[in-house]
């Protein structure tokens, strides 16, 4: 069962946590349970209705306070606002060590999970480097 990321104490996570927009469930249903398979360990967040910045300083609490050693952003493929999820990673590795913490990306399409790389994380937040790919 997923649980409120915004509402969930920095010391109720543990081992592997996955973050997820919280239509994912919705919209996506077989790609979702995938994810329960790997945890039970589900927070949802819709950064429609939570500021980035918010997300990031509630994760940077966790991890300060608790061993995590994985965690999984998940979202649903083409939201203009799940696809902030993916940005988190290399905003709390600005703020502290994260060497020791596995990360992973998901987007949800045709109910299946697809693994996104770091580098396609990073070239999506550059609207001129993809327009030179052309």
């Amino acid at each position: 069962m997923k649980k409120d990321f915004m509402k969930t104490n920095c010391y109720d996570v543990e081992d592997t946590l996955i973050i997820v927009g919280s239509c994912l469930d919705r919209m996506q249903p077989e790609a979702y349970k995938e994810l329960t398979k790997i945890s039970n360990n589900i927070y949802d967040v819709c950064l429609e209705e939570t500021h980035l910045n918010m997300v990031i300083n509630k994760l940077i609490g966790m991890l300060s306070r608790v061993k995590i050693n994985k965690i999984i952003f998940a979202s649903v493929d083409k939201s203009p606002h799940c696809i902030q999820l993916h940005y988190i990673e290399n905003e709390i590795r600005k703020a502290m060590n994260l060497d020791d913490v596995e990360m992973i990306h998901y987007v949800a399409v045709d109910n299946k999970l697809i693994e996104i790389s770091k580098e396609t994380i990073k070239k999506s937040k550059s609207l001129s480097e993809l327009e030179q790919m052309k």
